[in-house]
């Protein structure tokens, strides 16, 4: 911990937009907590699309009001430059000891504003630039099925780049990811890599029966339903049209219902079968309570909140075994379609025949869906607390920070 004699570490947090999800809340939560005796802190980020939810109120919920630069987006676009040297004059004024960025466009944005920060100064004319560090964050990751072959090339050059020059730690939230980002796609030195597995309110997190039953009864799902959820922004990441494949093959009594809103909704609900329902953006403790399964069908993940919560409210998951879902779900039990985890189940990428059979299998095996409750429960419960990730990053920034 910081001596209290010394000043306190100044940290500007950015993330790219506070829309639906784990990192806007991961943000939040640490913005919150570390302004105290040791540390004081900021938080920028940029406008959420038309198409998404903002999750502002969450900010202000934890007595946190963020710095809006109108013009950072998601996609690169001719007016990032303008952002660049909106960021820079803020660090001007913020003058901070750490930068720490959240997600790809907010991590390239704040690190470049942050070189100009270090060096633009007379001071470097005598070799001093301002003391600044910087500390990235992974939560998933762009180098592969999001963008094109030659637009994914020139992110993982950038990112590379970034590593290399503008970069003291590098946050991975899995064993996983750390094999993908530095292992295969040789993004940073090994050294340069923390590993902190994200946290979550717990309390919060906790189904509410009456809520669920409320939600059950306006969706027009009876009581014996079996319902298999899919919780998440509706956006192609996410390959909601596995689920919906999935959905017209399954048949049965089951109910198939997607949580969550995004540009692709309409699209796809068009589609969609008769078991399947749109139930847009709902809250945790109604979805948690009302849900038997939860699904992920994403190509690509780093590590899905939604899954931490769904286990902690010791529900059985089925899942794609992409980036740090595998950390979540354990090692393999049993192989063949799909394969058997301590945790859950999970299958290949893109498959709806496997991830058909594996949902048939859960669906009609109701002890092995209780021993998934169990261990999920006590899984997340030792590992995933709010808690737990508010003091992992403050012993990182307080080392970064005073070095």
């Amino acid at each position: 911990m910081t001596d209290t004699t010394n000043k306190r570490i100044r940290i500007l947090r950015i993330i790219t937009r506070l829309n639906v999800g784990g990192p806007s809340r991961h943000v939040v939560w640490l913005t919150s907590a570390l302004n105290d005796a040791y540390f004081v802190s900021a938080l920028v980020t940029g406008r959420v699309p038309p198409h998404e939810v903002d999750m502002s109120w969450f900010a202000q919920q934890h007595g946190v009001t963020p710095i809006v630069l109108d013009r950072m987006s998601r996609e690169i676009t001719p007016s990032d430059m303008i952002t660049v040297l909106q960021m820079f004059r803020l660090m001007l004024t913020v003058r901070p000891d750490v930068v720490h960025t959240h997600t790809a466009k907010a991590g390239t944005v704040g690190r470049i504003a942050g070189l100009l920060y270090r060096f633009l100064t007379p001071g470097i004319l005598i070799g001093r630039p301002r003391r600044c560090h910087f500390i990235h964050t992974y939560h998933g990751h762009i180098f592969h099925s999001y963008y094109g072959r030659h637009k994914t090339l020139l992110f993982l050059t950038i990112e590379r780049a970034l590593a290399r020059i503008a970069t003291d730690r590098i946050i991975v939230l899995s064993e996983q990811q750390l094999e993908e980002i530095n292992g295969y796609f040789r993004v940073g030195r090994r050294a340069q890599f923390s590993i902190v597995p994200l946290g979550i309110d717990l309390e919060a997190a906790h189904g509410d029966r009456a809520a669920g039953e409320a939600l059950r009864t306006e969706l027009g799902i009876a009581v014996h339903d079996t319902v298999i959820g899919v919780v998440g922004r509706i956006t192609s990441i996410k390959n909601h049209d596995l689920f919906l494949r999935v959905a017209a093959r399954f048949g049965g009594s089951a109910r198939f219902v997607v949580f969550g809103d995004g540009a692709d909704r309409a699209d796809l609900q068009r589609r969609a079968a008769g078991n399947l329902i749109f139930a847009g953006t709902r809250e945790p403790k109604a979805i948690y309570a009302m849900t038997d399964i939860v699904a992920l069908t994403s190509l690509n993940e780093g590590t899905p909140l939604t899954l931490i919560e769904a286990m902690a409210n010791g529900l059985p998951i089925v899942s794609t075994a992409v980036g740090g879902v595998v950390d979540l779900l354990g090692p393999i039990v049993s192989s063949g379609e799909f394969d058997v985890r301590e945790r859950g189940i999970t299958t290949e990428s893109n498959d709806d025949a496997a991830l058909t059979s594996a949902l048939r299998r859960i669906v009609a095996d109701q002890e092995l869906r209780d021993l998934f409750a169990a261990r999920g429960r006590a899984f997340v419960e030792d590992r995933f607390s709010r808690e737990r990730l508010v003091r992992d990053i403050r012993n990182l920034t307080s080392e970064v920070g005073s070095s």
